[in-house]
């Protein structure tokens, strides 16, 4: 058989997977006479996203992001906002720290104390009963202890009274601000939690207490403000290295181009130098991380011991641990196994892969504008995204503030109910539970709108989804419209129009919004089951037995496999929709028919070619992250000067080499939806010609007869 004959397909699959396309002398790539399709589709949608306009401006109005910026006191006013009597008392003050060990810490989101605002905290042990002993000689003390406390009248009231009105705390110990707020100011002695050179101390009630349990309550704080101390500090880090990332991310951009240059005239070498570089990489990172592996066995630092409280415990630590560098050095073992593994047994396929690409280098030359288009999907991306982000920020901080019953000792059968605070001493709830306190809660309300920010949260995160995976769709029919006209031109440049890629997006926009709708809206759907899957597995885990953890990693296996699957076709009907401009659901059942009447040379030539960008993608974020951890780490000062202040200097890198992956994916994207259309291309064009004069291929010579040739290998197996 020679490179004109065409493999004869099986009865079985012509019934199985439809009739081959027959010959069309009408027939020069996609079609220009075109109708809207899937409108009911593109009707919901485009509702949904006026409602998400909607939504965003009533959210606009009803929210308020100094409540997620600002720590509330008791009465719910912001502490250290302008133009408020608390201007300078930027600090919250708990009067009795010791009570958020009760579990209402968790189930109301509220430490069940009095909490006043503050310009300092307080530098020493002090008893309420001690300063007024010392009020009769020094009116000093009394000068220092007042300004944590509501009331600045003489101290005269007894320790019950002074329970009862809860206008000051009964004692008061050695502090210190974090996240706003007043902390106990630990240390440790000779290998012992203390605070202020003590272990115990007196409570102010006649009491008792010991160190540990003043930790247990800042810990029971410390659960609610985990986040935001990381999210504080990440800020802190972002705001001092933001010019050096966005200078790694410009590299990025740049050796990303320059590849994409590179890969039209010398793709068979540049994928050598992927390969060493992606296997020098892995060997430095495994070089590195034996490296410290071995300093730390030669020269151990301090025991680590993780018993102090959580505010205090940094993340850099674990770096510290021999036993995390041997896992990241197993790891990355792995990996270069895998990968000169993949290399040894894929090499014949590559070289197919190799050809394939360069030909996806003649038609993005012929098509230059098409290395451009990432930067507009970027563009689109970075606006769902901080829409998104700010929707959010100003649903969670919708509403007034809400006031409940707070009992110290849980024993209240009114505890969480609301309540007002100016008039809550006079209330039938203060006089039958005693020493109950009506706190600040949350924000929130009970109109309508209030009632419904879950659902609104809900409606967010997913119209959010649906919009990402459709700017994501309406690039790859673009695209592939562009790829289309080109490979069905047959004198190729001359035959291919003005501005393919304007015209493509436009025909994607015009008539297909409701197609591409459709296949994003199936993409988000199983995105919105797989993250609804992880916050039950979240909600859970403490419940969670052996069988459920086992079910719980079939599902998470299950969806991963889905979705990948409805990426892989939603792709093709894009393609097929660009070409051919049918419905959503007509050009994925075209697409994988004409796949599966494919399928030797599917399997020869897509995920294999993936594999080879993949390369790519990694060799751009390994270099760039290796620069960059030098960099961040200090060690290039020969260079350039780095940032010497970081919390933790893997908030910049991780941020480098992430932003490096995706802009390289960008790029090479854009290769690989090039690759893909003229793959699908080439499969209609051996359907609808044979090669002859009066039916010519539309394929270059050499492509057509490597993809024959290794499609003709396994037939002649079989025979």
């Amino acid at each position: 058989m020679n490179d004109t004959e065409k493999p004869a397909d099986t009865p079985s699959e012509e019934k199985d997977f439809g009739d081959p396309r027959t010959y069309d002398p009408d027939f020069k790539g996609p079609v220009s006479n075109r109708s809207c399709t899937d409108v009911l589709c593109c009707m919901i949608f485009l509702l949904c996203i006026v409602g998400y306009i909607v939504l965003g401006l009533v959210a606009w109005v009803h929210g308020d992001p100094r409540r997620a910026a600002y720590p509330t006191d008791s009465q719910g006013h912001f502490c250290g906002q302008k133009g408020t009597p608390n201007e300078n008392k930027t600090i919250l003050f708990y009067f009795n720290l010791l009570r958020c060990t009760s579990p209402s810490v968790l189930l109301n989101l509220q430490c069940p104390t009095t909490q006043i605002c503050v310009s300092k905290c307080p530098e020493k042990f002090l008893t309420y009963v001690e300063m007024q002993l010392l009020y009769t000689k020094d009116k000093s003390h009394w000068e220092d202890y007042r300004q944590f406390c509501k009331t600045t009248a003489k101290p005269v009231k007894s320790v019950t009274q002074l329970l009862l009105d809860d206008d000051c705390p009964t004692a008061i110990f050695p502090s210190k601000p974090f996240l706003q707020r007043c902390f106990p100011d630990f240390s440790t002695k000779n290998g012992t939690l203390t605070i202020g050179s003590k272990m115990v101390f007196q409570d102010g009630n006649g009491g008792t207490r010991s160190v540990i349990e003043l930790r247990d309550a800042a810990n029971g704080i410390n659960k609610l403000l985990d986040a935001k101390s990381l999210g504080l500090k990440v800020f802190e880090d972002y705001a001092t290295t933001w010019y050096w990332i966005l200078i790694g991310l410009t590299i990025a951009m740049v050796l990303s181009w320059t590849f994409l240059i590179l890969l039209r005239f010398i793709a068979g070498c540049l994928f050598w130098v992927f390969m060493i570089g992606v296997i020098g990489i892995i060997g430095y990172g495994i070089w590195h991380c034996y490296q410290q592996y071995i300093n730390l066995q030669e020269h151990p630092s301090s025991v680590l011991t993780i018993y102090d409280i959580g505010i205090q415990t940094n993340i850099s630590m674990y770096f510290e641990l021999q036993q995390t560098w041997f896992t990241f050095m197993i790891i990355l073992c792995i990996i270069e196994v895998i990968v000169i593994l993949m290399l040894i047994f894929l090499r014949n396929r590559i070289r197919v892969a190799i050809i394939l690409l360069k030909e996806g280098s003649k038609a993005i030359g012929y098509v230059p504008s098409t290395l451009v288009y990432p930067a507009l999907t970027f563009i689109l991306l970075s606006i769902c995204i901080c829409y998104w982000v700010v929707t959010a920020v100003f649903l969670a901080t919708s509403g007034v503030p809400v006031y409940k019953v707070i009992a110290p000792e849980g024993h209240c059968i009114h505890e969480n109910q609301t309540c007002d605070p100016e008039i809550f001493n006079t209330t039938e709830i203060a006089k039958a539970c005693p020493g109950a306190l009506c706190n600040f809660a949350f924000y929130g309300g009970k109109s309508l709108y209030h009632q419904y920010i879950p659902t609104f949260h809900v409606y967010n995160l997913f119209v959010f989804l649906w919009l990402i995976n459709f700017i994501v769709a309406l690039g790859q029919c673009a695209l592939a419209g562009a790829f289309a006209t080109y490979y069905w031109a047959m004198k190729k440049p001359d035959d291919i129009p003005r501005y393919p890629l304007f015209t493509a997006f436009g025909r994607a926009i015009r008539y297909h919004t409701g197609s591409l709708a459709f296949g994003s809206l199936i993409i988000a759907l199983i995105q919105m089951f797989k993250i609804v899957l992880e916050y039950l597995d979240h909600r859970l885990k403490r419940t969670q037995n052996t069988l459920s953890k086992f079910l719980q990693c079939c599902l998470r296996c299950c969806f991963w496999c889905l979705e990948n699957a409805i990426k892989f076709l939603n792709r093709n009907a894009y393609i097929m929709i660009a070409i051919y401009g049918r419905n959503f659901c007509r050009s994925a059942k075209d697409a994988f028919n004409l796949l599966m009447r494919n399928v030797l040379k599917v399997a020869v030539t897509d995920e294999v070619t993936y594999f080879v960008l993949f390369l790519g993608k990694i060799l751009v974020a390994g270099s760039i992250g290796v620069l960059a951890f030098l960099f961040f780490t200090q060690r290039l000062p020969v260079i350039a000067q780095g940032p010497t202040s970081l919390n933790y200097y893997w908030v910049p890198l991780l941020t480098v080499i992430l932003g490096s992956y995706l802009i390289a994916h960008g790029f090479f994207s854009v290769y690989a939806m090039c690759v893909e259309t003229i793959f699908i291309c080439f499969c209609e064009d051996l359907e609808r010609n044979d090669g002859s004069t009066e039916k010519p291929y539309f394929i270059t010579p050499n492509l057509h007869g490597i993809l024959i040739k290794k499609q003709l290998v396994p037939q002649k197996q079989k025979e």
